[in-house]
């Protein structure tokens, strides 16, 4: 006889399954539709998802209820329906899939977005309903997911349990861990939810593998119940109008044995994951045994990066340094073409303290760096105004900003009044970049704009060079961007990539800026690639912090490709060891690309901003600094 959930997820690992919104979305349905709907209009498709996850290996399956809450609903005129959605939910779900599996019924947070205000007693009469005809229906077990505040995660944890005495599962959404543990710490966190009556906690989307892996790494003291993890695949990617995910199914294999590892007992996926990934995750697990604790495994302190071009890269600005009085700095595209030039990344703080940010530029410009480039909240994460610390670092360090310019958060309206400000403060060089879909950041709710390609973006830059606003209105003088475009040279058809690379310049690039590059021979492939443009490209070198923070650009982060040298080379390394193996790595990448490439490009990984000091330095060692 089939042991009941809680029994079961005490004697083994159970593997969930996977997403349900992003695969419905990767098969062709779109995007602004209740897919909870689904359960009535479409169970065919439903099923067959549900189906495909439990053939793969999934034996706890969740239903396709996250949004199909009273107040979700009634979005889509469909509140009248609320029951019927829930109960068919839990219907095709057990349809499904075999004896051995069980179901689980998905519960969302109601407290977000547009319904952030709504009274307690309205979201505890929707959790009420709403878990009510999931229960009636039968489930194994109620499953809480994606929820940012703890008190909204204890009201729907109470209602359950007036409910039921089933297992209740709980997640929160990795990217509003503190908040969640109102600053008192996840463990605190947990440790009140139990006492509430959870019978398992965790994290689930808004990050990959590795940030959930932080998360758990972070909890200060042991988690008194068993441990739920559900990442998404990576971070997602916005190629040609549609969202990819980069983690495959290897890197999950990988990382659900670790998850193990630390107390998860069910692991499945979220955004991005597909049957694939939990068939390989499945497998992994099928003949886990737990590591030794203390000390098998060095601690794991990696962080995300917010490196893209294409959607973050570098940029330059006016330089003021070292000219005769009168005359008009060199401009980074000049400057490249008579020797070779160094522009070193920085990320804006998430918070209000600007000062190791100053002190990095500060050390930039005593290392010769000849520009300093600030992302435009890359990764949708919501960092300080990169036009405000580029007049800073101008003006107080006497270092050039290079700003990026993302078509993501500006219409027309605010694109085009955000390069006026930026003329009028005297920052001229940027980088039109696409620009991390708004809701895969930190505040999912916004929105995208989009109103512009970077190509456009480009394009309309350069018409304000011309005097030209983007209504074609005359604007009394010209302004004198100089417009970089980004590039990803990671890919498998690289003369492709080039094409389109070709287009930007035709749209009026003037520069052009990689990913970083961990490999020489590709390198020198792109040194052959691009020797017919005519316009310079500044190679992107990025040091690596750790071996997890190696494994989480290559796994995780779109455009980025490490080589399997040195994926082996950064294995185990954590702090000062993985940090100077980092930089010797990316020396080792310099001396192939000085040759060919005038222009460099360094990323600072996690403000480390010693290590772009070096770099920068070694540079001026193999090449000599001539000052110009």
């Amino acid at each position: 006889m089939k042991a009941n959930l809680r029994e079961a997820l005490q004697q083994r690992i159970l593997t969930g399954d996977g997403a349900m919104g992003t695969y419905l979305y990767q098969m062709g349905f779109p995007v602004g539709v209740s897919y909870e709907e689904f359960n009535t209009l479409r169970p065919d498709v439903i099923e067959n998802i549900h189906r495909s996850y439990y053939e793969a290996g999934a034996r706890v399956i969740e239903t396709n209820t996250f949004s199909a809450s009273l107040e979700k609903l009634s979005f889509y005129g469909l509140e009248n329906e609320m029951e019927s959605i829930n109960r068919a939910g839990v219907k095709v779900a057990r349809a499904a899939i075999g004896a051995d599996a069980y179901v689980v019924g998905t519960i969302g947070s109601i407290r977000d977005g547009k319904l952030k205000n709504l009274r307690t007693a309205k979201v505890t009469d929707a959790y009420k309903r709403q878990m009510y005809a999931m229960l009636d229906e039968g489930v194994d077990g109620l499953l809480l997911e994606t929820f940012y505040d703890l008190e909204e995660m204890r009201l729907a944890l109470r209602v359950a349990r007036t409910l039921t005495d089933l297992p209740v599962i709980c997640q929160f959404a990795v990217e509003d861990v503190g908040r969640t543990a109102e600053g008192n710490g996840m463990k605190a966190a947990f440790d009140q939810l139990q006492e509430d009556g959870a019978n398992v906690v965790g994290f689930n989307c808004r990050s990959g593998p590795n940030g959930i892996m932080r998360a758990i790494d972070a909890i200060a003291g042991p988690v008194g119940l068993p441990l739920s993890i559900y990442p998404n695949a990576g971070i997602p990617d916005y190629v040609d109008g549609k969202y990819t995910y980069k983690a495959g199914p290897e890197y999950f294999a990988e990382m659900a044995r670790k998850f193990a590892d630390r107390g998860a007992r069910l692991i499945g996926g979220c955004c991005g994951t597909t049957p694939e990934h939990i068939a390989a995750m499945a497998k992994a697990l099928a003949d886990y045994v737990p590591a030794r604790q203390a000390g098998e495994e060095s601690a794991l302190q990696a962080e995300s990066i917010a490196v893209l071009p294409e959607r973050g890269a570098g940029q330059a600005a006016s330089e003021k340094k070292e000219q005769p009085a009168g005359e008009a700095s060199p401009s980074i595209v000049e400057l490249v073409k008579r020797r070779h030039t160094v522009i070193v990344e920085l990320d804006p703080p998430r918070d209000l303290d600007i000062r190791k940010f100053m002190d990095g530029a500060a050390a930039l410009k005593e290392a010769n760096a000849d520009a300093v480039t600030m992302a435009d909240n890359s990764l949708a994460v919501t960092r300080m105004s990169n036009i405000a610390l580029g007049a800073l670092v101008q003006e107080r360090v006497g270092l050039r900003p290079l700003v990026h310019i993302a078509c993501r958060d500006r219409n027309l309206i605010g694109t085009q009044s955000h390069m006026m400000g930026l003329d009028a403060l005297g920052i001229d060089h940027v980088l039109a970049v696409t620009g991390d879909p708004a809701r895969f950041g930190d505040l999912p709710d916004s929105s995208s704009v989009y109103d512009l390609t970077s190509f456009e973006m480009i394009r309309m830059i350069k018409q304000l060079n011309e005097g030209t606003a983007f209504s074609g209105k005359p604007l009394k003088q010209k302004a004198k961007f100089v417009v970089g475009a980004a590039f990803n040279p990671n890919v498998k058809h690289l003369d492709k990539a080039v094409l389109r690379l070709e287009r930007k310049i035709k749209f009026g690039a003037d520069y052009i800026m990689t990913q970083p590059i961990y490999d020489a021979e590709l390198i020198e492939r792109v040194a052959e690639a691009t020797k017919q443009l005519s316009v310079p490209v500044f190679i992107g070198i990025m040091p690596l912090a750790s071996g997890r923070n190696a494994e989480y650009l290559h796994n995780e982060v779109p455009g980025i490709q490490l080589s399997d040298e040195v994926r082996e080379r950064m294995a185990g390394l954590e702090g000062e060891a993985g940090r100077a193996e980092g930089v010797k790595i990316a020396k080792e990448l310099l001396d192939a690309a000085l040759p060919h490439f005038n222009g460099i490009y360094l990323i600072t990984p996690f403000m480390f901003y010693d290590m772009g000091v070096q770099l920068t330095n070694y540079v001026w060692e193999k090449t000599g600094r001539n000052l110009i």
